[in-house]
């Protein structure tokens, strides 16, 4: 080590200066940098670590708190705080080319002026280390909330018709647009006459352009990017409970969306449905009970397979992962398309 005397010489600063900074005070700048970098790191634990600086942004917003997104952005980074970036997307749908596709309603126009007017469905598959399990959901353009889900160990219109049926008992639409892919699920004769029996106009985009049906395709890549990528699920009950957790759980009734003004979806349609109410804090959002059965998309035999219903009171037991849980190894065969390719 060099005297103090020394190493100031070399810095051309005096000694004198050093020592007077030495016995400083740190100065208010760098006391709210402090206070904020704590209030920075416990929203984003608080989003699962998925949040970056807009959503963070946003949310201390809410709080009151109107502070510059550069300087949260320069705690963050100082802090070793980031938010999650999304895979490439992986396109895997199965087209059967001897049915009649319905016409494209949307072509591209993902707006809506109220719920219940303008639905998006897709499917996409979950990796475990029992095989695969696929996810069908059905999304309203107007909010983005996830209206209606489901999950299977294979590919069959049954797993599309579940994640309908959800969205029907929930939101009882009157001639809803439900747009989609050309999967053969979708171009099914059971789907089509569950469609027209309920009064739902099919719609489905062009084949091969992922931008035709972009809306769902940008919720399976926050799935991807916020649960996915993060995760290794051993079994598909763990998967299960995972991602309702993540549906019911977090994206609707909680997580912040930069189309939505950085409301979340049940926060929107609330807001939509009553324009004098104020917006609720992110405090009374955490704080508040439960979703009710009928709000929230509550677990339905239809949409889970699993002979044991699942609940968000805590974590399966041993005994219901070993009795619920069906093992599947590989891909799930599609008896229409006659193909083992996962679906996205």
């Amino acid at each position: 080590m060099y005297a103090i005397a020394t190493m100031c010489r070399v810095l051309g600063v005096s000694t004198s200066g050093y020592y007077a900074w030495l016995r400083r005070p740190p100065s208010a700048r760098a006391r709210a940098d402090e206070e904020l970098s704590l209030r920075i790191h416990a929203i984003h634990q608080r989003s699962r670590a998925t949040y970056g600086a807009p959503r963070i942004h946003a949310e201390l917003a809410v709080e009151g708190l109107h502070i510059g997104r550069k300087r949260i952005a320069r705690l963050m980074n100082a802090a070793g705080l980031y938010g999650v970036s999304r895979r490439k997307w992986i396109t895997t749908t199965t087209r059967d080319r001897a049915a009649r596709p319905a016409p494209d309603l949307v072509e591209r126009n993902f707006t809506a002026a109220s719920t219940n007017r303008l639905w998006v469905a897709d499917i996409t598959y979950i990796p475990t280390w029992a095989g695969f399990l696929y996810l069908a959901v059905v999304l309203d353009a107007f909010s983005r909330r996830i209206v209606g889900w489901s999950m299977e160990t294979h590919l069959r219109t049954e797993l599309v018709l579940a994640a309908l049926n959800m969205a029907l008992e929930q939101r009882r639409p009157a001639a809803v647009v439900h747009h989609s892919d050309q999967g053969t699920q979708y171009t099914s004769i059971a789907f089509g006459l569950r469609c027209r029996e309920a009064g739902v106009r099919p719609s489905m985009g062009s084949v091969g352009d992922c931008f035709d049906n972009a809306m769902c395709e940008s919720f399976f890549a926050t799935l991807e990017c916020e649960l996915l990528d993060r995760r290794r699920f051993k079994t598909q009950v763990e998967a299960r409970m995972a991602i309702f957790d993540f549906i019911e759980g977090w994206y609707n009734p909680h997580r912040r969306h930069s189309a939505l003004g950085y409301r979340s979806p049940i926060e929107y349609e609330r807001v939509a449905d009553d324009p004098g109410q104020t917006t609720r804090s992110s405090t009374a959002l955490r704080t508040a009970g439960p979703p009710n059965q009928s709000a929230s998309g509550a677990l339905q035999g239809d949409a889970v397979s699993d002979p044991k219903p699942l609940t968000l009171s805590g974590p399966p037991s041993d005994q219901m992962e070993g009795g619920a849980e069906k093992l599947v190894s590989g891909l799930c065969h599609d008896e229409t398309s006659g193909e083992t390719k996962p679906m996205n």
